[in-house]
């Protein structure tokens, strides 16, 4: 059973990239891990658990005898599941790189549902067996009635070069996938994030649209229900913004493509 062990994981390196790399993406230390590479040993429970997490496995099949191992894993790379699990390995273990993100945050940005305003959202980043998984809550209407939004989104997120990297769709089937890219002005600094936003805006006509993004963290003072009140679409001019915020992002309106061209 060692043995196995030790030529599967070997062989899932490889396929990955260097040691070095699986090691950090894992969080293991490299001197413990080469001891499972050569067979000299096996991993506790919990690391045993973070390594087929990050190598997208239930931990049983790293100790499948390696040949049926070998073949599963052809016939899987072969298969239509192999995409998904090059790119859901992404996410794995991300909790490590990101715990200091977690929490709550108010997202602002500028729409093409909502000329003239700042659309603030809240969103959270949870830890989830390993992953860092992001919901999202939009609440926004017109006074005249003309336009209610309501939203509910779920993703994932993933920490690389000093970048946060979200994923994002609705909570109701065939929605629309949103992409947020955040860059941390400096590795401890959490309180304001900004980046750029790609989606889908929620018109009838549906034009996709990028924009710039502030996120700024909620002190755990606010609650969930108080933080939820706070979201909606804001006059650019409004006395509820942050000054900051008003200021990251600028005075640039959203990029945004029209569909009727």
């Amino acid at each position: 059973m060692q043995e196995d062990f030790a030529r599967n994981l070997r062989r899932l390196c490889a396929e990955t990239g260097s040691i070095a790399q699986v090691c950090r993406g894992i969080g293991i230390n490299r001197q413990q891990f080469n001891r499972y590479l050569n067979g000299h040993g096996l991993p506790s429970a919990h690391n045993l658990r973070r390594i087929a997490q990050f190598f997208g496995l239930e931990e049983e099949q790293l100790f499948a005898p390696h040949q049926d191992f070998r073949q599963a894993q052809n016939m899987q790379r072969a298969g239509i599941a192999a995409p998904t699990q090059h790119f859901g390995a992404q996410f794995a273990g991300q909790a490590r790189h990101m715990r200091r993100f977690l929490g709550f945050y108010h997202g602002y940005y500028r729409t093409p549902t909502w000329p003239g305003h700042i659309m603030r959202t809240l969103i959270r980043l949870r830890e989830e067996d390993g992953h860092v998984v992001t919901d999202t809550f939009e609440r926004a209407a017109a006074s005249d009635g003309s336009i209610r939004q309501r939203g509910r989104y779920r993703g994932m997120a993933v920490f690389h070069n000093n970048r946060i990297c979200m994923y994002e769709s609705p909570r109701r089937a065939h929605g629309f996938l949103s992409e947020t890219v955040l860059m941390p002005a400096h590795p401890q600094q959490t309180s304001y994030l900004q980046g750029l936003v790609l989606g889908i805006s929620a018109r009838s006509d549906q034009p996709p649209y990028a924009a710039r993004t502030v996120w700024v963290r909620i002190s755990e003072r606010v609650t969930a229900r108080e933080a939820l009140a706070a979201t909606g679409a804001c006059r650019e001019d409004s006395p509820r913004l942050d000054p900051k915020v008003r200021r990251l992002l600028g005075e640039e309106l959203p990029l945004s493509v029209d569909v009727n061209v």
